[in-house]
Protein backbone atom coordinates (compact mmCIF):
# COMPACT_ATOMS: atom_id res chain seq x y z
CA UNK A 1 0.00 0.00 0.00
CA UNK A 2 1.08 3.35 -0.90
CA UNK A 3 0.72 6.81 1.54
CA UNK A 4 1.25 10.11 0.70
CA UNK A 5 2.33 12.73 2.86
CA UNK A 6 3.16 15.70 3.72
CA UNK A 7 6.30 16.66 5.50
CA UNK A 8 6.91 19.43 8.61
CA UNK A 9 10.64 18.81 9.40
CA UNK A 10 11.79 21.03 12.55
CA UNK A 11 8.07 21.26 14.09
CA UNK A 12 7.59 22.19 17.89
CA UNK A 13 6.39 18.47 18.32
CA UNK A 14 6.02 15.42 16.51
CA UNK A 15 2.43 14.69 15.35
CA UNK A 16 -0.31 12.76 12.64
CA UNK A 17 -3.45 14.34 11.31
CA UNK A 18 -5.16 16.44 8.76
CA UNK A 19 -4.57 16.64 5.48
CA UNK A 20 -2.71 18.34 2.92
CA UNK A 21 -3.71 18.82 -0.38
CA UNK A 22 -5.10 14.73 -0.24
CA UNK A 23 -1.77 13.63 1.60
CA UNK A 24 -1.54 12.85 5.19
CA UNK A 25 0.18 15.59 7.57
CA UNK A 26 3.19 14.44 9.42
CA UNK A 27 5.15 16.72 11.66
CA UNK A 28 8.63 15.81 13.49
CA UNK A 29 10.56 17.75 15.46
CA UNK A 30 13.74 17.14 13.87
CA UNK A 31 15.40 18.78 10.68
CA UNK A 32 15.54 17.95 7.21
CA UNK A 33 19.54 17.17 6.99
CA UNK A 34 20.95 13.76 6.41
CA UNK A 35 17.90 11.46 6.48
CA UNK A 36 17.21 12.35 9.67
CA UNK A 37 13.76 13.57 9.75
CA UNK A 38 12.78 10.77 7.15
CA UNK A 39 13.57 8.25 9.32
CA UNK A 40 11.38 10.11 12.43
CA UNK A 41 8.75 10.17 9.87
CA UNK A 42 9.25 6.39 8.92
CA UNK A 43 8.91 5.89 13.06
CA UNK A 44 5.78 8.25 13.49
CA UNK A 45 3.69 6.39 10.92
CA UNK A 46 4.44 3.29 11.80
CA UNK A 47 3.61 4.05 15.75
CA UNK A 48 0.44 5.76 14.32
CA UNK A 49 -0.86 2.83 12.01
CA UNK A 50 0.00 0.32 14.32
CA UNK A 51 2.84 -1.35 12.44
CA UNK A 52 6.35 -2.46 12.95
CA UNK A 53 8.90 -0.03 11.97
CA UNK A 54 10.76 -2.18 9.19
CA UNK A 55 6.96 -2.37 7.04
CA UNK A 56 7.41 1.65 6.46
CA UNK A 57 9.84 2.28 3.56
CA UNK A 58 10.40 5.82 1.47
CA UNK A 59 9.61 4.97 -2.01
CA UNK A 60 9.84 9.24 -2.88
CA UNK A 61 9.94 12.62 -1.90
CA UNK A 62 13.94 12.27 -0.02
CA UNK A 63 14.36 15.85 -0.70
CA UNK A 64 10.96 17.21 -0.81
CA UNK A 65 7.65 17.72 1.85
CA UNK A 66 5.69 15.56 -0.37
CA UNK A 67 6.58 12.02 0.58
CA UNK A 68 5.64 8.65 -0.80
CA UNK A 69 5.99 5.99 1.41
CA UNK A 70 5.05 2.17 1.17
CA UNK A 71 3.93 0.01 3.86
CA UNK A 72 4.81 -3.66 3.31
CA UNK A 73 1.87 -6.80 4.74
CA UNK A 74 -0.50 -3.58 4.97
CA UNK A 75 -3.07 -5.36 7.44
CA UNK A 76 -6.84 -4.76 6.02
CA UNK A 77 -7.76 -2.36 8.44
CA UNK A 78 -4.90 0.11 7.17
CA UNK A 79 -6.70 2.46 4.75
CA UNK A 80 -9.63 2.90 7.66
CA UNK A 81 -6.98 4.25 10.20
CA UNK A 82 -5.25 6.61 7.43
CA UNK A 83 -8.95 7.74 6.61
CA UNK A 84 -9.52 8.87 10.45
CA UNK A 85 -5.92 10.19 10.74
CA UNK A 86 -6.82 12.61 7.78
CA UNK A 87 -10.11 13.39 9.23
CA UNK A 88 -8.43 15.22 12.53
CA UNK A 89 -7.96 18.88 12.37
Amino acid sequence: MQLTIHATPGAKRCAVGGSHDGALRVAVNLPAEKGRANEAIAKLIAQSLGVKPAQVELLRGQTSRRKVFVIHDAPDELQQRIDELMRQP
